[in-house]
């Protein structure tokens, strides 16, 4: 679930990317995932390899970007993948990328708090948006590594410093917040999850996340009974 959840943050930034760049309908678009061969970077390189948005598939990592380049190569497909890796490859990889994603950095583990991934991570995001800065200024930028909330600024300072800031093409992906609300509601009142929509609006963490239950949406029942049946549990 998660996998897919991030695959359409990212698929709303290539839709994004469909509505900015004139000759989308000739071409597709050049996607780098940036920390590919994590937990996070290999299932979500494998969806969007099937993506019909995707003409060329540029997988960067610190370690083990070519053997997961040369097996996602071989997926049936159009779109073409090269592995990146080392600080020496990471310009060449985000060269005229219309979407970047980033799901580099290190899991949250269990006694970790917020401020020990932040210490971790920022650097991480820092380091790689620099790079986007030089390299493809006006790509779309998927921010998936957490913690989101803090993430996505310092991206959106590093790109400010450069010189080539725009809030339009900056995205903190937290798509997962809706993935589960939606489940959760759907759960809770026997619906089929596909049909059930919950707006989740806020940050991505748990002070801040804030799914909006008086506005769900559902494509075959009346939502009013929906909130008039009490939540099981």
């Amino acid at each position: 679930m998660l996998s897919r959840a991030v695959l359409r943050g990212s698929t709303s930034c290539l839709r994004a990317a469909n509505r900015n760049f004139s000759s989308s309908s000739q071409r597709g678009h050049r996607v780098a995932v940036l920390g590919a061969a994590g937990g996070i970077g290999q299932p979500m390189s494998l969806l969007l390899k099937q993506s019909s948005s995707v003409s060329q598939l540029a997988l960067y990592d610190i370690v083990g970007t070519p053997g997961v380049a040369a097996d996602l190569s071989h997926i049936e497909t159009q779109s073409t993948v090269q592995g990146y890796q080392g600080d020496e490859e990471l310009d060449e990889c985000l060269k005229d990328c219309d979407v970047v994603a980033i799901p580099a950095g290190v899991p949250r583990k269990p006694g970790m708090t917020r401020d020990d991934l932040f210490n971790t991570n920022a650097s991480i995001v820092r380091n790689l948006v620099q790079a986007c800065a030089r390299s493809c200024p006006e790509a779309m930028i998927c921010i998936i590594t957490n913690p989101v909330n803090s993430t996505v600024p310092i991206a959106s300072e590093v790109l400010e410093k450069a010189g080539c800031y725009d809030p339009r093409r900056v995205f903190g992906v937290s798509t997962l917040d809706v993935v589960r609300a939606n489940k959760f509601v759907a759960d809770a009142k026997g619906l089929d999850v596909s049909t059930v929509t919950v707006p989740v609006v806020g940050g991505h963490s748990g002070v801040t996340i804030l799914p909006l239950l008086s506005q769900v949406t559902c494509n075959y029942c009346c939502m009013r009974e929906v909130y008039t049946v009490p939540f099981s549990g």
